[in-house]
């Protein structure tokens, strides 16, 4: 007759909600077909090296199967089988060994994991770390947070704020639609992790992506570093009070090799529901989890040489050994994507000098005609291109004309009228403008600047011009203006139609 153990009140009342959405992670077979199992080395219970993996084969010779606790809801792990199994003194591996029979336990080099943040879905990636970060080879400062907007070319719209609803710092477009710690290492501090402006921080990198055109973001993350925030969101961490930390070990290693064999998206392996593994990103993180992850650092489950894909539920009553020719497998071990050597954290990431730049530097830099930079390079139009404000010129950059020195007529022509079409790549440029009366010095509300504003003549004293506005997420605000020296002879700007005169 099978034993009931009694839990105390906490941690009953933590099984019952997790007993209520018994996950039971059943999916769709897209993997490869099943393979046959090799036969494997028994020894009543003994551990053997078998083919490089740790076999785990029979239950010990004084003890006949039976079901802990009843006949189970779900596949694989019981994580409540597995709390009352390390309660009764069963290790990690017997664990495991119980609930896939049959599996071999291998290891896997240092990898990293690209996780869907569903949460995130069609929403504009707004992150930054206390540290600082770095985005499209520039160094975000403590304080800057970057606005990534996915592109459907791979690339991102970048956009560098003061706070998450200051000024705007400097936008650019890029081919690397990633933020990154300022040190790529796992097992970072806190002041290092990636955290969005709604609060939830993450180790690793965050990047953007487009799937059928929406919005998707990533978590690039190392695979032990994922574990830190899955393991105690998927199992109590207080279960190391209560004897049991055998079964968060188990859990780490289920987890790892469920992560590890899954491949659901084009741009990232596996997601942060339910429907993947629970991962909250840092939110959860506990040091006595954290202790479990660490001792079973790199290993996972097997079968013939494949990562398993070992799914586990909240069944109730302990559940039942699985059958391990049912679930799907991943990659071998050695075909994982091993980690690069990460740059030194010391070291600033070199900035990639735009070809707004290059141009710049050819005709001379400050010491050129062109004299010296009026503010950070801008979008023109329907990202036709960038531009960029000089004391005595501009410097525009298309991807069929590559960068040229204009005047101030020029990128007026280019930006509100349709008159210099013929020099722009083919998108049409919308033809608003601003009223030509001076523009305060604060921050101008992106609702109340229409796309397409131009510097303005006037007072010799430098009444600050209008720069295009530059594309970015809704809502942000717009930047303080420069104070240019604009050439007395540029006409002002047409008011669009319908506006009242100056």
């Amino acid at each position: 007759m099978q034993r009931k153990r009694q839990l105390d009140d906490s941690d009953n009342a933590g099984l019952r909600r997790t007993r209520r959405r018994i996950r039971l992670r059943i999916r769709n077979r897209v993997g490869p077909p099943t393979v046959r199992l090799r036969p494997v080395l028994a020894t009543g219970g003994t551990v053997l090296l078998v083919g490089g993996a740790l076999a785990y084969t029979q239950w010990p010779v004084d003890r006949a199967y039976e079901p802990l606790a009843g006949p189970g809801h779900g596949r694989g792990m019981s994580q409540v089988g597995a709390f009352d199994s390390a309660q009764e003194g069963w290790l990690a591996e017997r664990i495991l060994a119980h609930y896939y029979p049959g599996a071999t336990l291998g290891t896997v080099p240092p990898t990293t994991l690209a996780v869907r943040l569903m949460d995130q879905d069609d929403a504009v990636l707004d992150a930054y770390a206390d540290a600082g970060a770095r985005v499209a080879g520039r160094t975000l400062e403590p304080g800057q947070v970057a606005h990534l907007t996915p592109l459907a070319d791979g690339g991102a719209n970048v956009v560098v704020t003061l706070g998450c609803d200051g000024d705007v710092l400097w936008q650019t477009s890029t081919a690397d639609p990633w933020i990154y710690p300022l040190d790529p290492n796992p097992g970072r501090p806190a002041e290092e992790h990636l955290t969005l402006c709604n609060g939830r921080a993450y180790r690793g990198s965050l990047g953007v992506a487009t799937e059928d055109g929406a919005f998707r973001t990533v978590n690039r993350v190392d695979v032990e570093d994922y574990l830190l925030g899955v393991v105690p969101a998927e199992v109590q961490a207080n279960w190391a009070d209560k004897g049991a930390g055998e079964a968060l070990r188990a859990q780490a290693v289920a987890a790892r090799s469920y992560a590890l064999a899954e491949q659901r998206y084009p741009y990232a392996q596996t997601c942060d529901t339910t429907d993947c593994q629970v991962y909250p990103g840092t939110e959860k993180e506990d040091p006595r989890t954290a202790a479990a992850v660490a001792s079973t650092a790199g290993q996972v489950l097997l079968r013939d040489g494949h990562i398993l894909r070992s799914e586990y539920s909240a069944a109730p009553d302990g559940g039942a050994p699985a059958d391990i020719q049912t679930f799907e497998v991943g990659p071998r071990p050695a075909d994982l994507e091993v980690a690069r050597p990460p740059a030194d954290p010391r070291t600033r990431a070199a900035e990639t000098p735009s070809a707004i730049d290059v141009e710049y530097e050819r005709i001379g830099g400050a010491n050129s005609t062109l004299g010296t930079p009026l503010g950070p390079e801008w979008g023109l139009p329907q990202n036709a291109g960038t531009y960029r404000l000089f004391t005595n010129g501009v410097i525009i950059a298309t991807p069929t004309l590559g960068a040229q020195v204009v005047d101030f007529t020029t990128l007026m022509e280019l930006i509100p009228g349709t008159d210099g079409l013929d020099t722009l790549p083919t998108e049409t440029v919308p033809t608003e403008t601003v009223p030509s009366e001076t523009v305060p010095t604060e921050t101008v509300p992106s609702d109340t600047v229409p796309p397409g504003t131009v510097p303005s003549g006037g007072d010799p004293g430098g009444a600050p011009p209008v720069e295009a506005l530059p594309r970015h997420p809704a809502g942000l605000p717009m930047p303080p203006l420069a104070d240019p020296v604009v050439p007395a002879d540029v006409p002002a700007p047409v008011p669009p139609p319908g506006a009242a005169p100056a």
